[in-house]
């Protein structure tokens, strides 16, 4: 069986700002993964754990939505602009297989948590430690 991951989260940078680090490879190694690389629409994403992975980008709508193949679901990224000028963002996750979707779950907390970071204060909370990676337990990798 299938299943859906829906996570909210708000943010007090503008819409413009997140959409830069979710869209930009620059942008996503400094709060998602190692490297981000981009080229002909996909992305070529480097763990700290070695794992690799090449995601297709399925829709880019500027400051809105950010879509792409990942592990072999589907993620969206929503962007609506806040009453505040903040970013209110939903990451909806498809097609997560029923195996995978605790840890699945769990993982996005870790990304959106540090994508925040990130966008609204400077401060990267991984460790870049590959032998302190989620799969040893560690949150912070």
């Amino acid at each position: 069986m299938m299943k859906t991951i829906t996570w909210k989260i708000h943010l007090k940078s503008g819409p413009d700002e997140v959409f830069q680090l979710l869209a930009t490879s620059g942008g996503r190694t400094k709060f998602w993964s190692e490297k981000a690389t981009e080229k002909d629409g996909v992305i070529h994403f480097l763990f700290p754990n070695g794992h690799t992975y090449d995601g297709q980008i399925l829709k880019n709508i500027g400051n809105k939505e950010f879509h792409l193949d990942y592990f072999n679901s589907l993620v969206k990224f929503q962007l609506e602009r806040a009453e505040d000028g903040g970013t209110n963002l939903t990451l909806i996750n498809e097609n997560v297989s029923e195996s995978d979707f605790s840890e699945v779950h769990a993982g996005w907390i870790s990304v959106l948590m540090n994508l925040k970071a990130v966008a609204d204060f400077q401060c990267d909370l991984r460790n870049h430690d590959p032998k302190r990676t989620w799969d040893q337990g560690y949150v912070d990798n």
